[in-house]
């Protein structure tokens, strides 16, 4: 669904040649993996599609709920008959059957998110998410009284675990001791597994759960348990306001902007684009009450460090679970080697697989 090999940084494939001028009225479609009421993933999308279509000119169409493979293929097809001049597809998943569509209708803008295929007329993107996660670790870490930490992850692809070892990282930076169990779903949104893989890590002494699906389920079970979580995607307080620590989120409606405005004005090129804190793509959702200012005001002094560049998060050494060093003391790791991790640090509990 998301990112799932190493996307070479920010390639320059070549530009449509299409100017429409400032009055030119934009047609833009949106393709996704989920319900957009799952106040996950598809959410902060269409919260970003949402951003556009409030712009002048601007007309947004999506289809929701579209499995990935075949059916996905049929709908970027129907939108581009109907002379789509942008079409964002936002699911790993989707990547193949957008590449076959875009080579058949040249003339529109193709947009796939989480993959690493380009076209002359298809360019990738995804967020920085690791940024958050790294806060949202540190919160953690600053609140388990137990040192045990619960990690419901969706797929074992590099962009989930690349998720879990900057979560553990930022754990780790304020809290040595605590430890992060993972427990995988193979699911990116279903609620009642996703729930009952939160419990299986209550059950063993989890005092903070984490997730990485779409669905408020592992923070619910977390608040019916009476510890706490960290939320995903969007602010979803609302589902366990007792639980709910703070959240890595998405808003999307920054770059959603950019690429419709380059696409007006002729100026847009096919690139692997990664966005993150810096570009208002990725940011951390507000401290449920129960966190300490002290510790928001830790939190909030390392998200200044991401922001001015300063703080890499995956700079060495770093160990992985076995005590081999992956990255070389004062080496940061680059954007193939994150975009490709399939290891994890020193810290966690579980398999990649």
């Amino acid at each position: 669904m998301r990112v799932w090999k190493a996307l070479l940084a920010v390639l320059l494939i070549g530009a449509v040649n299409t100017a429409y001028g400032a009055d030119k009225e934009m047609k833009v479609g949106f393709v996704y993996v989920s319900p957009i009421g799952d106040a996950g993933y598809s959410y902060s999308h269409d919260k970003g599609r949402q951003a556009i279509e409030a712009l002048p000119g601007v007309t947004t169409s999506y289809v929701e709920a579209v499995p990935e493979g075949p059916d996905s293929e049929r709908v970027m097809q129907n939108m581009a008959r109907k002379e789509f001049d942008i079409i964002f597809a936002t699911s790993f998943g989707y990547m193949d059957p957008m590449l076959k569509v875009a080579k058949q209708f040249p003339k529109t803008v193709f947009m796939h998110c989480s993959g690493f295929k380009t076209a002359e007329n298809m360019g990738n993107y995804f967020g920085r998410m690791y940024q958050a996660r790294y806060l949202s670790g540190m919160v953690a870490g600053a609140m388990t009284k137990g040192n045990v930490l619960g990690y419901v992850a969706a797929f074992p692809i590099p962009e989930v675990i690349r998720g879990i070892n900057a979560f553990t990282l930022g754990v780790k930076s304020v809290n040595p001791n605590a430890t992060v169990r993972v427990v995988w779903t193979k699911t990116w949104y279903d609620p009642a597994t996703e729930k009952e893989a939160a419990k299986s890590l209550l059950d063993v002494g989890a005092d903070v759960i984490a997730q990485h699906q779409d669905s408020p389920g592992p923070q619910e079970a977390a608040q019916e348990k009476g510890v706490y979580s960290i939320g995903y995607n969007s602010d979803m307080a609302t589902f366990a306001p007792k639980a709910h620590l703070t959240a890595p989120v998405w808003n999307w409606a920054p770059y959603y902007t950019k690429v419709v405005e380059d696409v007006r004005k002729g100026t847009w090129k096919s690139e692997a684009a990664w966005p993150g804190m810096a570009d208002g793509v990725v940011d951390l959702a507000p401290f449920g009450p129960m966190v300490p200012k002290d510790v928001q005001d830790k939190v909030n002094a390392e998200k200044a460090k991401i922001v001015a560049g300063t703080q890499k998060i995956f700079v060495g050494p770093i160990k992985d679970q076995n005590g081999e060093v992956k990255i070389a003391d004062g080496v940061v790791a680059t954007d193939p080697e994150l975009l490709g991790m399939t290891w994890f640090v020193e810290g966690v509990v579980g398999t990649t697989k």
